[in-house]
């Protein structure tokens, strides 16, 4: 089995005891941006899986669109990156 390099560790485990790995994160191509996948990259980002600047050059996003993302999961939870939700979230 080969195992490709890398910077930083392979997997963490969350504070819920599950594990995240390199492999459950989003193909670097992802155009269409769910909240699950958008909970995953701030969750391994968080959790020390990926460094910030890796993550934004690895998706292509910006850093105010990856700090909106991060502060919507810090301050509301998960459910605060649905689309349908965003305006209830942001009157807050």
């Amino acid at each position: 089995m080969y195992l490709k390099r890398v910077d930083g560790p392979r997997r963490v485990t969350l504070p819920d005891g599950s594990v995240l790995t390199r492999a459950d994160l989003p193909a670097p191509d992802t155009r269409r941006w769910v909240a699950s996948r958008k909970a995953v990259v701030v969750k391994a980002v968080m959790h020390g899986l990926l460094a910030e600047e890796e993550a934004l050059e690895r998706y292509a996003l910006s850093q105010e669109e990856f700090a909106l993302w991060r502060a919507a999961v810090e301050n509301h939870g998960e459910g605060a990156l649905k689309v349908t939700a965003i305006q209830k979230f942001r009157q807050l």
